[in-house]
């Protein structure tokens, strides 16, 4: 949308890993049209901030959160990194940066989430969407995302959340979540919010009141969480109330089904503890899907089975089989460091950068693609699948069966 501006005077860009071309190539050309100041923002250029800054030629990147340090930056025009004599904490422009190791700090976060606006939805009115929202399926349009959560307390070791958040979890309100569903509801039309928070279930009473102002409020909308939930967070009680709600779909960061490596990548979570919260959606009546990621620390051929065999049969409607990548701020970034050769080039979560000893490129390709045609080829699972899909969501549907190479032999 930024494209079809023009005279801009200063650009603000969110950057993840996965995107970082696409953001260099964006930053270079608004240089071309003559943007005086460009701001790189976001988690990879919070941990890798001097590449980010020669790769994009952008003008400023911001480590940490990017509130309160871009509204000091916009204050003064962009023209410097000092207010009132002091450094905007988490800000830094090249002269700043002399190579890769130069230490730097995090900005000063908002502490109460709720001092923060709504987002702009007036700008990025959510009936404009694609209908290719995160997950593919929704069961009604037009569809919006909500966060009611900053962070996470958890230390897994792929994420780079957790460094970035420093570990911590920060809340909305109730009263301000609700407050922004209804906005979305009665000005946009928005049927569906998806909540993609880290950790919508981590604290019992931030999502029982949540719920109980959905309810005294009277709004009926259908909602999810396609970003994931733990499977240790929730329980019977909750999850009829949810639904009560109107929640009708959640996925878990299951990740793998072998005990050694969820221990590799510090998980914290059991097995035992995952299966028993997909029966706990399915008995529900809650759509239940699973994320997994092949290529962990001690993956090897058998593992790999042993993880697609659980998804098989442990009950999931649908599952996402990725192929990891090591992200710049997580713990494996750190750990592999001279393991492997890190590629922002390649297809994220389709491709893999480093492969655990004992396998190779071809079995972790082949590994994923096997995996999805396995779970979603069973006929009872296809069928269902198929019925939630819209008309127009089927060109969107063959993009992700070839980047998958799920139609490939």
């Amino acid at each position: 949308m930024i494209l079809q501006q023009e005279n801009i005077n200063i650009a603000g860009i969110t950057c993840l890993s996965a995107y970082f071309n696409e953001v260099a190539v964006l930053s270079q050309f608004l240089k071309t049209k003559g943007t005086s100041k460009i701001i790189i923002g976001g988690i990879h250029p919070t941990f890798i901030p001097y590449q980010t800054l020669i790769e994009t030629q952008a003008d400023y990147v911001v480590c940490g959160e990017g509130e309160i340090p871009l509204f000091k930056l916009l204050e003064d025009n962009c023209s410097n990194v000092y207010e009132d004599g002091q450094k905007i904490k988490g800000v830094y422009s090249l002269s700043e940066l002399q190579n890769e190791t130069t230490p730097f700090e995090k900005s000063e976060i908002v502490e109460n989430l709720d001092d923060l606006p709504y987002p702009d939805w007036e700008q990025i009115d959510p009936r404009t969407f694609p209908p290719a929202p995160h997950g593919q399926f929704v069961k009604y349009f037009p569809v919006a995302t909500v966060f009611s959560t900053r962070g996470c307390p958890y230390s897994c070791k792929f994420c780079a959340g957790p460094n970035f958040y420093n570990k911590k979890i920060r809340f909305r309100s109730a009263e301000n979540i609700v407050g922004e569903i209804r906005l979305l509801s009665e000005k946009y039309g928005v049927r569906e919010i998806q909540f993609e928070d880290d950790n919508l279930t981590f604290n019992r009473e931030h999502i029982e009141k949540i719920c109980a102002l959905i309810t005294s409020n009277k709004i009926k909308l259908a909602f999810s969480c396609p970003n994931g939930i733990r499977a240790d967070k929730i329980d019977d009680a909750l999850i009829k109330l949810m639904k009560k709600t109107g929640f009708y779909y959640c996925a878990l960061g299951i990740e793998s089904a072998n005990t050694n490596i969820l221990q590799n990548i510090n998980k914290k979570e059991k097995i035992e503890v995952i299966q028993e919260a997909i029966h706990i959606l399915n008995k529900n009546g809650i759509t239940s899907q699973g994320f997994f990621i092949f290529g962990l620390p001690g993956e090897t051929r058998e593992t790999i089975k042993e993880t697609v065999n659980f998804a098989l049969y442990s009950g999931l409607e649908r599952a996402q089989f990725l192929i990891l990548d090591v992200l710049p701020g997580s713990d494996l970034w750190t750990e592999l460091k001279g393991h492997f050769i890190s590629n922002f080039s390649k297809e994220s979560y389709r491709e893999p950068e480093w492969i655990p000893q004992g396998l190779d490129r071809n079995d972790l390709l082949t590994a994923q693609s096997k995996a999805f045609r396995k779970f979603f080829l069973r006929p009872m699972i296809f069928i269902k699948t198929i019925s939630y899909l819209k008309p127009r969501q089927i060109r969107y549907l063959f993009k992700r069966l070839f980047s998958y190479r799920i139609l490939q032999n």
